[in-house]
């Protein structure tokens, strides 16, 4: 396609700008900021936080401010003052990241970026540093290429990963500081390498602890298996109840029948980018974006049980699990929290005591997408993309601030893009970032902020 003479410009300085991003990356991902004081120390956040604070500084910004927030984590704001008259654009990432995982199942250390067949690997290079890294690159590339048309506000959370609710709460106290009138959450991404995406709904998300005890102390499993109450047994039981054969969800009280009217996930696409073996089927019933968009789905992220290694002939007397339960927007997380634990507590067999209490939450979103900031957003990425034309689709994670936001702003338009895409790998081992990504998403928000500020607005 034919470039207008202001991506040309932008796309030089972005492009120029590359081997600065990639040392800077480096240095963020090298905080091993896991917001779990029980894992990493609190000061390699405080560590990310600063190094944040010092970039906003650095490019010019007169108000930056790290923000205590109840949590007891910090994120980071920054806010720049446009023209008069221009409208106010808030970019959203967030520093903090998902433990490592075991650190050597990693092909390269989880915390030292590292480039491999044509991406950087790292924890967070792609979720989600390397979007405040984009959000960076965006800013400096207008200012090179004439200056920055627009207010911005930034905002990087310190504890998103967590899903404990800091930066909400803390944004609900203080309704004033995040006003703008467009918002972009640069924490979703692509639906490939080279399909420019938005993502336009988000599922909500509620986390449980369950315990489950059945006897004073674990038993001989010789003298007492059989008749002894195995509460790890039990714990399986009410886990399983949680599927239907075909692998769907199935709570009590929760529906699971909504279907997607976005772009679609092919499923031969879906089963490569989940790297599903081979002979092996997907899980619940409907299209694929259904399932994963639309549709509730549960998981269980933990369990508490003796390892394979070194395990004794006993009997259980307690066990516990993490169990993830995704709904679509709609379904307050309240409630489908409520339905998950009451489901969870009436499927205990042998009258174990069950104990559930609520670890994090967070409420789906649904954008407007005929708004005007999706057309600038649409023009800016398919001019990055060299013509390919915008995907809308979903996103079965969930980024809890963003239904904050739309709740204490009604007014505002908010989009999610982003750097994760299938290679990525985010949250699991080996996670990378494509350059090529990070340079074209970056070109496309300086794109979107140029157009965005001419756009007419009632």
């Amino acid at each position: 396609m034919v470039h207008s003479p202001e991506h040309a410009a932008l796309a030089a300085a972005v492009a120029s700008l590359m081997p600065r991003a990639k040392d800077e990356l480096a240095e963020l991902v090298a905080f091993r900021s896991v917001a779990d004081a029980s894992q990493f120390p609190p000061a390699e956040c405080d560590a990310a936080a600063e190094w944040i604070a010092a970039a906003l500084r650095a490019e010019g910004f007169p108000e930056v401010a790290l923000l205590d927030t109840p949590d007891g984590t910090r994120s980071v704001y920054g806010h720049l003052p446009g023209p008069q008259g221009a409208p106010t654009v808030l970019l959203y990432a967030h520093y903090d990241v998902q433990p490592p995982l075991g650190e050597e199942e990693w092909t390269s250390p989880p915390f030292e970026l590292t480039e491999r067949n044509g991406r950087w690997y790292g924890r967070g290079a792609a979720d989600c540093k390397g979007g405040v890294l984009m959000h960076l690159l965006a800013l400096r590339a207008l200012r090179a290429a004439g200056g920055i048309p627009v207010g911005v506000k930034v905002i990087a959370e310190g504890s998103e990963e967590q899903g404990t609710g800091g930066l909400e709460r803390y944004a609900e106290a203080h309704p004033e500081l995040l006003t703008a009138d467009a918002i972009v959450i640069g924490d979703s991404g692509n639906l490939r390498v080279g399909q420019p995406t938005v993502t336009a709904m988000l599922r909500g998300m509620v986390v449980l602890r369950v315990r489950v005890d059945t006897l004073e102390g674990n038993l001989h499993s010789g003298a007492f298996g059989g008749a002894a109450p195995d509460a790890l047994a039990a714990l399986i039981r009410m886990l399983d109840s949680l599927h239907a054969e075909d692998g769907s969800t199935t709570v009590d009280g929760l529906t699971g029948d909504g279907t997607w009217e976005g772009t679609g996930y092919p499923d031969e696409e879906f089963r490569t980018d989940a790297k599903v073996l081979d002979g092996v089927g997907l899980m619940g019933s409907g299209s694929v974006a259904d399932r994963v968009w639309a549709r509730p789905s549960v998981t269980v992220l933990g369990i508490d049980c003796p390892p394979v290694v070194g395990a004794t002939p006993s009997v259980q007397a307690s066990a516990r699990a993490l169990v993830s339960l995704r709904v679509p927007p709609g379904i307050p997380a309240r409630k489908a929290g409520e339905l998950l634990a009451t489901h969870l507590v009436s499927r205990a067999p042998w009258g174990a005591r069950v104990g559930v209490e609520v670890s994090g939450e967070g409420e789906g979103f649904r954008a407007d997408t005929t708004s005007p900031a999706y057309g600038s957003m649409a023009s800016a990425l398919r001019e990055a993309y060299d013509g390919t034309e915008m995907a809308v689709v979903g996103q079965g994670g969930s980024i809890p601030l963003t239904s904050t936001l739309a709740g204490l702003y009604p007014a505002a338009e908010i989009l999610l893009i982003g750097l994760s895409e299938p290679a990525a790998q985010i949250h699991a081992v080996d996670e990378s970032v494509s350059p090529e990504e990070l340079e074209r998403m970056s070109v496309a928000e300086a794109l979107f902020l140029r157009r965005y500020a001419a756009a007419p607005r009632g």
